[in-house]
């Protein structure tokens, strides 16, 4: 409590926030912090520029490509399935089958 209280009262001190603020490290941090702000705008805008390109396109090309990725999908399911050795899933009876 005692240490939260001379820490309020430092950093009221006008003329401890302005040497502070000229030193290296807090200027170093300042600079870190500026940089990331920055670096996440810029990827929020370029994101934004994505989607707002993805929306102009026709509604419908949405649609096709999840139905290409459905097929294609389901395809490489079968496929694997074919290729796969021993029976096939669900042919073979577990201890709760009836017999």
């Amino acid at each position: 409590m005692v240490l939260r209280r001379l820490l309020a009262v430092l950093l009221h001190s006008p003329q401890l926030v302005e040497r502070l603020s000229e030193s290296r490290p807090i200027r170093r941090a300042a600079q870190l912090t500026a940089f990331a702000l920055l670096q996440a705008q810029l990827r929020g805008q370029d994101a934004a520029r994505r989607l707002r390109g993805l929306a102009a396109r026709p509604a419908g090309s949405l649609g096709r490509r999840a139905a290409r990725f459905r097929d294609t999908f389901t395809e490489e399911l079968r496929r694997s399935l074919r290729e796969r050795p021993g029976p096939p899933p669900g042919s073979q009876r577990g201890p709760g089958a009836n017999h």
